[in-house]
C-alpha cells in the first residue's frame, strides 16, 4: 500500500492544475488517469470541435463572401486534413498538459483505472499490467462524464456514433441523424451540414434547446432551418435497422410514424457520470439517483477530505467551471480561503454560428422566481457592426432588475456573442447597472458599443 497526501483520480481540467499545485505546496500527490491527460475539454470536446467549428465557418463563407462582392467558385472540403489539423492541436494541448505533470517535483502521474477498496483505499488497474494500491488522507475525484446511450430497439447493432467516435471520421457523412437538439447536437449538426451532410435532428422536447427561453430556441431554429437542417420536435427514435450500407430509423414525430434512412446515427441525448466503475460504496460517498456525486459548497462529499470536481459532481458540465471547482479547492485547502460554489455566476458559450453566450438567468427564470423585471432585447440587424460584416443574424438581450437596475442575465445570439457576454458578466459581478451603460462610452465601431442601444428601449 502506497501512501500519499493527496490522490486525484483524473487528469481532466480540475485535476491536472490541482495536483500541481498540491505538489508545489509540499504534497506527495498522485494522479491517476485511465485514458489521456486533459480531459474531455481537450481530447474529445472544447480543442477538437472548435477546430472542426473553424473549418466548418470557412466553408460558409466561401459560400457567401460573393454578398461581399467576392465570389469564389471553386472549394472544396477535405475532411483527410480537417481531421489531421484537429489530431495536430489535440497532441500538442495534450502533450503540454501531461509534460506540466511530470515535469512538476512531488507528481506521480499514473495511467489506470481506479477503484476505492475502502473508505481511502484504491487499486489501480495500470495500464501497462498489474496493479498498485495505494491511500491518501486527501483525494479528489474528477472522473468526469460519458454519452448517454438510450434504450432504443436495434441502437446496438448499427455502429453508432458518439461525440468523441464522429471525431474519428475521415469522410463527410452522406445523410446524418442526430438524437437529441441541445448543445453539441447544435454544433456538430451545424458543422456536418456546411461539410457536406444531410443532416437531420431529433428532439423529444416540444423545441429544440429545451433549457433556453423560446425566443432564442425559436431563432436558432430559422439559423439552422436557413442551411437545410431538418428538425423534429415532439419525435423520438423507436427502432433501427442496419440495411446494406445504410441504417433504416423508425421515427415517431407526435401521433405520426415514419421510416427513414440514413448514412451515420450520432448518440447526442446527453451524459452521465461516469461513477460506476469506481466503487463509491467502499467508501461511503453519496450520489443522486443519476449517479453524480453529492457535494457541499466547497466541493466536499460527505466524507470528509474525499473532494468531487468537474461534472462528475453534476451541475454545470463547462470546462471554466471544472477549472473553477480547483481554484476553490485548492485555495480554501492551502491558502485557507473561504471561497464556495454558492451563487457563482456560469457563463457558458453554444460555438454555433452565430454563437450564443449566456450568463445569468433566463427570462423564464425571472418570471419562475416572481422577480420584478424588465427585457432589452436588441436584434443583430440594428447592430452597426453586424451590419457591415453582413451577418446580422439573432439578437441580444437582458434581464434587469427593475428596481436597482441591475443586470440579472444575458443572452446573446449573434457574431462575438460569447465576448458581448463577458462584457455584460464583468458589469453584474461589479454591480454596475444598465442606466450606466446606456451612456457609457465604447469604442466605434464595435459589437459592444450596442449595448448603449441594447440598454436605451428602457426607460430610466
Amino acid at each position: 500500500m502506497k501512501k500519499y497526501d493527496a490522490i486525484i483520480i483524473g487528469a481532466g481540467q480540475a485535476g491536472t492544475p490541482l495536483a500541481k499545485k498540491l505538489a508545489n505546496a509540499g504534497m506527495k500527490t498522485a494522479i491517476i488517469e485511465k485514458r489521456f491527460v486533459g480531459g474531455t475539454c481537450i481530447n474529445d470536446g472544447c480543442t477538437p470541435t472548435k477546430t472542426w467549428v473553424a473549418s466548418a465557418k470557412a466553408v460558409y463563407i466561401a459560400q457567401n463572401a460573393g454578398k461581399l462582392g467576392v465570389p469564389i467558385r471553386d472549394y472544396a472540403v477535405n475532411m483527410p486534413v480537417i481531421k489531421k489539423r484537429k489530431d495536430e492541436i489535440v497532441a500538442q494541448f495534450r502533450g503540454g498538459s501531461q509534460h506540466g505533470l511530470e515535469d512538476t517535483k512531488g507528481i506521480d502521474l499514473i495511467f489506470g483505472e481506479a477503484v476505492f477498496t475502502g473508505k481511502k483505499t484504491l487499486s489501480i488497474k495500470l495500464k501497462n499490467g498489474g496493479t498498485q494500491e495505494m491511500t491518501a488522507d486527501k483525494i479528489f475525484i474528477n472522473a468526469g462524464c460519458k454519452t448517454a446511450v438510450p434504450d432504443i430497439e436495434g441502437l446496438s447493432t448499427i455502429d453508432y456514433l458518439t461525440s468523441t467516435s464522429i471525431l474519428e471520421l475521415t469522410t463527410v457523412p452522406e445523410n446524418l441523424l442526430i438524437i437529441g437538439a441541445s448543445y453539441i447536437s447544435m454544433e456538430f449538426g451545424q458543422m456536418f451540414r456546411r461539410f457536406g451532410s444531410k443532416v437531420t435532428m431529433l428532439e423529444q422536447s416540444k423545441r429544440i434547446l429545451p433549457r433556453e427561453d423560446e425566443d432564442i430556441a425559436d431563432e436558432m431554429t430559422r439559423i439552422l432551418e436557413a442551411e437545410q437542417i431538418k428538425i423534429y420536435t415532439g419525435a423520438r427514435a423507436t427502432s433501427f435497422k442496419k440495411v446494406g450500407d445504410h441504417i433504416e430509423a423508425h421515427i415517431s414525430v407526435g401521433d405520426k410514424k415514419h421510416v427513414f434512412t440514413y448514412s451515420h446515427v450520432l448518440v447526442a441525448a446527453g451524459r452521465i457520470p461516469q461513477t460506476d466503475a469506481l466503487n463509491l460504496k467502499a467508501t461511503g460517498v453519496k450520489t443522486d439517483e443519476r449517479g453524480y456525486i453529492k457535494v457541499n459548497n466547497k466541493l466536499e462529499t460527505n466524507v470528509k477530505g474525499i473532494y468531487a470536481l468537474g461534472d462528475v459532481k453534476g451541475g454545470p458540465a463547462f470546462t471554466h467551471i471544472s477549472y473553477n471547482d480547483y481554484v476553490i479547492v485548492y485555495l480554501n485547502l492551502v491558502e485557507k480561503a473561504k471561497l464556495s460554489i454558492k451563487n457563482r455566476l456560469v457563463p457558458y458559450c453554444m460555438f454555433t454560428d452565430p454563437p450564443l453566450g449566456r450568463v445569468g438567468i433566463s427570462e423564464a427564470e425571472a418570471k419562475q422566481q416572481g422577480l420584478k423585471y424588465k427585457i432589452a432585447k436588441l436584434p443583430m440587424a440594428h447592430v452597426a457592426r453586424a451590419i457591415e460584416t453582413g451577418d446580422t443574424r439573432g439578437f441580444m438581450k437582458a434581464v434587469v432588475d427593475a428596481k436597482t437596475k441591475r443586470i440579472l442575465g444575458v443572452a446573446v445570439l449573434g457574431q462575438e456573442g460569447g465576448e458581448i457576454m463577458s462584457v455584460l458578466q464583468m458589469a453584474m459581478m461589479g454591480g454596475i447597472t444598465y442606466d450606466e451603460i446606456r451612456y457609457m462610452v465604447f469604442a466605434h465601431p464595435t459589437y459592444s458599443e450596442s449595448l448603449n442601444n441594447l440598454f436605451m428601449a428602457l426607460e430610466p
